[in-house]
Order: C-alpha cells, then sequence, then structure tokens
C-alpha cells in the first residue's frame, strides 16, 4: 500500500468486535487511515471484545509504554464444563456436576486464591512463544508443551451471578498485563473442585483508555486518533523550554536535573514541548544518573502533537 500524502500519527481506541483477530483489526485499519504504519499493544482474543489500542504513524514506537498496562475485564464463567482453549471455542473435554456452588463460594475462593500476585500458567492457544514457536501453533497440530508458571497480579477481583443462569458467574477483573482471564476462569472451577470456562470476555479499559472513548472499527478514521502525547498520557510527564526541547529533539543525553525529571519517579517519562505537544520519551541511563532518549518522536525541526 502506497502511504497516503500527510499519513495520520496517532492512538486509535478500538472497540474490537467477536470474530476478529487483532491482526485482522490491524490490517483492515491500514486501508481505512492509509497508511502501513499501524500496530497494537497486545492481543485479544478473536471472541473477545473491547479496548484495542492501536498505535498509527510515529505513535507505533511508543506501543512498548503501552503494552505494560494494567487491564480491566468483565467475562462471564461457566462452571461445570472443561473446554480444549479454556473458552467457548475449544471442544469440551470434561464436565463436573457444581451445581451447588453458590454465589458466595465463588466469591470466597476467588477472594482467597485469586487476588494479588499469583502464578498463572499460559494456555495452549495463546500468542506466547515457546523456543521461538507460538503455543496456539503448537496446538493446532495436537502438540502440548509443559509451560512455566508465570507471575501475574490480580490487582481486583469481583464476582457477581448471572441472573436467570445457574453456574454462570460475572466476574470483573483488574489484573496486570499478561494476565490470561481463560486461565483464571479455568483455575477457578478446579479450585471449587471440579471445571470451568470462560463463556465471555470483554476488555473494558487499557490502563485510562477505556470504552468511553473508544469507537467500533467501522467508523475508524484519522479524526478519531488520539495525539502521541495522549497516547502516553499514563506516563509521568515534564514540559521543557525550547531551549531543552532542541536538545530533546537531537535526542541528547541529559541529566535529569536538566530535564526536570527528579521528583518524577523512575520513569520513563513522557517529555512535551512548551507547546504540549509531545517531543519523546526518556528513561533512566547510568544507574539513573542521566536520562537518554527510548523514543524520539518529534527530531529537531518537526513537531508532533
Amino acid at each position: 500500500m502506497a502511504e497516503r500524502p500527510g499519513a495520520p500519527d496517532g492512538l486509535a481506541v478500538v472497540d474490537k468486535a467477536a470474530g476478529w483477530t487483532s491482526h485482522d483489526v490491524v490490517a483492515k485499519s491500514r486501508g481505512l487511515l492509509g497508511t502501513r504504519k499501524v500496530g497494537h499493544a497486545g492481543t485479544l482474543d478473536p471472541d473477545a471484545t473491547g479496548v484495542l489500542l492501536l498505535g498509527v504513524g510515529r505513535a507505533t514506537r511508543l506501543l512498548r509504554f503501552l503494552s505494560p498496562l494494567g487491564k480491566h475485564y468483565e467475562g462471564v464463567v461457566e462452571l461445570g464444563t472443561e473446554t480444549a482453549t479454556l473458552d467457548a471455542a475449544g471442544e469440551v473435554t470434561a464436565r463436573h456436576d457444581m451445581a451447588g456452588i453458590t454465589l458466595a463460594e465463588v466469591q470466597a475462593v476467588a477472594a482467597e486464591h485469586f487476588t494479588g500476585p499469583i502464578l498463572q500458567v499460559p494456555p495452549m492457544v495463546s500468542a506466547l512463544k515457546v523456543d521461538g514457536v507460538r503455543l496456539h501453533q503448537l496446538a493446532r497440530q495436537g502438540i502440548e508443551v509443559e509451560r512455566e508458571a508465570r507471575p501475574v497480579t490480580i490487582h481486583e477481583l469481583t464476582v457477581d451471578a448471572v441472573p436467570g443462569d445457574a453456574g454462570a458467574f460475572t466476574l470483573h477483573v483488574h489484573c496486570s498485563s499478561g494476565t490470561y482471564v481463560r486461565s483464571l476462569a479455568a483455575d477457578l472451577g478446579r479450585a471449587l473442585g471440579g471445571g470451568a470456562h470462560l463463556r465471555s470476555l470483554r476488555r473494558t479499559a487499557v490502563g485510562s483508555f477505556t470504552l468511553d472513548e473508544a469507537v467500533p472499527l467501522e467508523a475508524l478514521d484519522p479524526e478519531a486518533l488520539l495525539t502521541p502525547a495522549e497516547a502516553v498520557r499514563d506516563l509521568p510527564a515534564v514540559t521543557v523550554d525550547e531551549a531543552t526541547a532542541t536538545s530533546v529533539g537531537f535526542g541528547k543525553v541529559l541529566a535529569p536535573a536538566e530535564l526536570g525529571v527528579e521528583a518524577l519517579g523512575a520513569g520513563p517519562w513522557a517529555v512535551r514541548g512548551p507547546d504540549g505537544s509531545l517531543l519523546a520519551v526518556y528513561e533512566r541511563h547510568r544507574d539513573g544518573e542521566l536520562a537518554k532518549p527510548a523514543v524520539v518522536v518529534a527530531p529537531a525541526g518537526s513537531t508532533s502533537r
């Protein structure tokens, strides 16, 4: 695809529909926006819906700072049935009689075993790589490999009953990046003495980016993009003067005091020009003695909102 003149830069907050892979959304958005420079900040399962962040143009270089942001999900877990994929898309592998499980019991187990730092084994049907091969590629070949449990954090987990649907419960999850809600649902079922799978999933937020500002893919156009400065709004930010802005535009390594980030934590830091435009993202260098640019968005002589 040839780049259109004045190809856009910024962040798209898309409300992904079910049935689309994250790659599908990226491919479609390239045509809608007239640029090949589109990437996403973390996959969302094809059957899942909700917030998917797309970096466009120069903002693709900012995605590395968005991928680690915490996530919020709403999902429905169905007790009593296990599946090969841990969600409704997979073949049923086991059934359990769990009709007597109450909401209070599910809430108690969720609070005791699945809140705070936990270890989680990634599902076979996932984009995680083992020895350079994605797990879902192995799963399609009928191959299952040992997966090492990984630490994740469940910041908050609340459970509600689904009215009129015995055995189904809604999970409201605030978790660290890298958490698999499918695995959480399956592990919850096992902890309750049986099994479970995730019936449906909707991502309601990534960091501060919520469904309130998301657009459906078919409505995506350059006017819907957030600026590069807004794309990194979850990072601590500093606004610099013209002289420092010139140094930042040339990608110079600076002392934290020169950059004005001494009181802004360990970084990384969004560095804005006097007009509020995003110039760069800086990070610690030499054990914090200096600050160096991780990404320069607006090189000297250019501007980027």
